[in-house]
């Protein structure tokens, strides 16, 4: 059954945490259900933002997306995630994933078995999280008689997995509450990915440029969506999960997905757009939202790509919170 998600925005380390908390503000006062901060390697570290925006909200939910255990050890992902569900009075979600592999290796962290290094973290944060005595040795990760030295304000802590692979899907289905789905992969892939892990939650990241025009709305996302498809066309070229999620799931051919990478003045048209961003009038974009929703996704997180979010979080019209 097709319904409409709820909408968040998404944050990341190319914002100071002082734009992180005007941004989540102005979410939360707009009628947004979720803020996402995304982490990536050597980037700004999520966690200034998230517990200075957990202090500065009252409703808005939020959400880690993702912590890797490759830079965070599981025990202090417990750590932290409990400690910042604690400060936001209960409004957490953690999302755990171990994806990024080049960049992680190249700070001599890492490991081949990544997915059994997240059955690992799963494992040893909800053991801490339930105020358990964790031993837990396991193919990645491996912990001894270690127990959180406070009781976790919710041991039931929700926690997704980021994962785009069969075999990542199948896990995430097994063990977590829920999927995370990145940037650049089109409904129907959301679909497919839904139809292997069966999540209860899925979140999915996608770009936007809400316009008084489409053609102005055009011209904003597409140098967004060129930079975002050739690291995606990169990664594919390593992860054919990666490949196939832009691919195989979007109706454009492999030979355009080139053309376009390579740079080609026309090649990136709006074929793109319709595939991986929210992007044009407000009716355009409630349109593409709706097709989020019909292929399973929940919470549907957005970049407002803009140079004024602030001004495109307000043509939702969501509503305001008391």
């Amino acid at each position: 059954m097709a319904y409409a998600p709820r909408l968040g925005i998404r944050l990341h380390g190319g914002l100071s945490p002082q734009r992180c908390i005007e941004l989540a503000v102005a979410a939360e006062t707009q009628g947004f259900a979720s803020v996402w901060f995304a982490e990536n390697p050597l980037e700004r570290g999520a966690l200034p933002a998230l517990a200075a925006c957990a202090a500065a909200t009252r409703r808005i939910g939020l959400g880690i997306g993702v912590w890797n255990p490759f830079l965070r050890h599981p025990a202090q992902i417990a750590m932290d995630a409990s400690a910042l569900d604690e400060l936001a009075d209960g409004r957490l979600t953690l999302g755990i994933g171990a994806g990024l592999a080049a960049p992680i290796k190249r700070l001599g962290a890492g490991h081949p078995k990544t997915l059994a290094a997240l059955e690992d973290t799963f494992a040893i944060v909800r053991g801490l999280l339930a105020g358990e005595t964790v031993t837990y040795k396991g193919k990645v990760f491996a912990v001894e008689d270690v127990k959180l030295s406070y009781k976790a304000r919710r041991p039931d802590l929700p926690i997704l997995m980021a994962g785009r692979g069969p075999k990542a899907l199948t896990l995430a289905g097994r063990i977590a509450d829920g999927l995370m789905v990145s940037n650049m992969c089109p409904p129907g892939f959301a679909a497919w990915a839904a139809a292997i892990a069966r999540p209860a939650r899925l979140v999915q990241y996608a770009p936007c440029v809400v316009a008084a025009d489409r053609p102005t709305a055009m011209a904003a996302i597409k140098p967004v969506l060129a930079g975002m498809l050739k690291t995606f066309w990169t990664l594919g070229q390593k992860v054919p999960a990666a490949k196939a999620s832009l691919v195989d799931h979007s109706g454009i051919p492999e030979a355009d997905f080139a053309a376009a990478v390579a740079g080609s003045a026309t090649a990136l048209d709006d074929r793109f757009v319709d595939a991986f961003a929210v992007a044009g009038t407000i009716d355009d974009c409630r349109a593409r939202i709706a097709a989020y929703g019909a292929a399973g996704v929940t919470d549907l997180v957005l970049t407002f790509a803009s140079p004024d979010p602030l001004r495109d979080m307000a043509r939702f019209s969501l509503g305001t919170s008391a």
